[in-house]
């Protein structure tokens, strides 16, 4: 048991980073801005490039200040456009997004491992996480939650997105880009927008999938991120699959 220790860091990064995502995803789907959190995301993650090549003192529970100010500046961007028509919401934040795309590729471009932190930056690497980003995500979720329990109307408020930019710039750090996706929308939507069931079984999807990545990981090899991406996907339609063949055994049984 000794030698699987240093999984335990991972481990708990994993758990909060559901407990903290999941809800604000329900949130991020309510407002017609799905790909709000990827581009918000990608301009973290282009703040954490800025910041490796121009390290300053002062780094925040494992992140650099730039990545933060980019989250919030892009926030600030994409609370700007949810307020025009729905017709051009999307489009505008796939600007957003492909402007901090290139602007990544620009920057780690005179570097010669530029292709490997961008694949980082993507990809994430949760099983060497540290303790700072982890304490980071663990501190938000419990914030999170206690808004939601005693204070239910920020969720709609203009305070949602300055705490979504902070919440989103640490699980880049901690995940990368694709597992902070998955994980605001992919239980979210499946779970709840498309099978009409709440918090706490997209909760339970989104833990079960990133637990199960990161053993897949281990136990084969792979990538972190991708597996978790990809067992959070499979375990959501599984969900959602077995209460369709609930719902529809309970028709032919009302039938008969």
């Amino acid at each position: 048991m000794a030698e699987l220790g240093w999984l335990l860091v991972p481990v708990s990064g994993g758990v909060f980073l559901a407990l903290l995502l999941v809800p604000l995803g329900f949130q991020v789907i309510a407002r017609g801005a799905v790909f709000a959190d990827l581009a918000i995301a990608q301009w973290a993650a282009l703040g954490a490039l800025v910041g490796h090549y121009l390290p300053v003192a002062g780094a925040l529970a494992g992140i650099s200040p730039f990545s933060l100010l980019a989250g919030l500046a892009s926030a600030w961007l994409v609370h700007r456009v949810v307020r025009q028509p729905r017709r051009m919401r999307q489009a505008l934040i796939g600007i957003l997004y492909v402007a901090g795309a290139n602007l990544a590729i620009l920057v780690v471009s005179s570097d010669p491992h530029g292709a490997q932190a961008l694949h980082r930056a993507a990809s994430g690497d949760l099983l060497w996480a540290g303790h700072g980003p982890v304490l980071a995500v663990a501190v938000l979720a419990l914030l999170v939650w206690a808004l939601m329990r005693w204070q239910p109307g920020w969720l709609a408020g203009n305070w949602f997105m300055p705490v979504f930019a902070v919440a989103v710039t640490w699980s880049v750090a901690l995940a990368g880009i694709y597992v902070v996706f998955a994980l605001l929308i992919i239980t979210p939507l499946l779970q709840g927008e498309l099978d009409g069931r709440g918090y706490l079984p997209a909760l339970v999807c989104a833990v079960s999938g990133v637990l199960s990545g990161i053993a897949l990981s281990v136990l084969v090899d792979l990538p972190v991120g991708p597996a978790i991406v990809l067992m959070v996907l499979l375990i959501s339609l599984l969900a959602g699959a077995e209460k369709r063949v609930k719902n529809f055994t309970r028709r032919r049984l009302r039938l008969h």
